[in-house]
């Protein structure tokens, strides 16, 4: 997010077209003999929060990662039409199980944080935050909230 950030700050262009894309939040570790991918759990997503309703804006689709997101970003969702999913942490090993593909597109000397092409089939998801204000964090701490 902060490259994509200084990229649009210099008026360069990105190097995937943000348009309906997804972002995972994710540093996999290096791939297996036979697998596309290693272990390729969530990473915090609140670390991206500061740059990602400027990505929304621009139309990024959506999110993945893990952890509760800002009120700034939910109502970049909300405004946007877009959603944050939460992926399963600590289950990377499972994870990898469902990237069927992966190609590096930018950023090839970050290592794990690269930006990376993934095929994904079958992915353990839950929506996190929604186009409509919904909010697992919120509204399930809500529920059992006392008075």
């Amino acid at each position: 997010h902060k490259r994509f950030n200084t990229l649009l700050d210099e008026g360069k262009e990105l190097p995937i077209p943000l348009k309906d894309a997804v972002i995972y939040y994710a540093g996999p570790t290096p791939a297996p003999e036979g697998k596309p991918i290693g272990s390729c759990g969530p990473t915090t997503s609140g670390r991206m929060d500061r740059f990602a309703p400027r990505l929304l804006d621009l139309g990024l689709g959506g999110m993945i990662g893990k952890g509760e997101r800002s009120q700034e970003v939910r109502d970049a969702v909300i405004r946007n039409g877009a959603v944050y999913l939460c992926a399963i942490g600590g289950a990377g090993a499972l994870a990898c199980n469902c990237i069927k593909s992966c190609e590096v597109v930018a950023f090839e000397e970050l290592g794990c944080e690269s930006v990376k092409k993934l095929y994904v089939e079958d992915f353990p998801l839950v929506v996190a935050d929604d186009c409509h204000g919904g909010d697992i964090f919120s509204d399930g701490r809500a529920k059992y909230c006392r008075v």
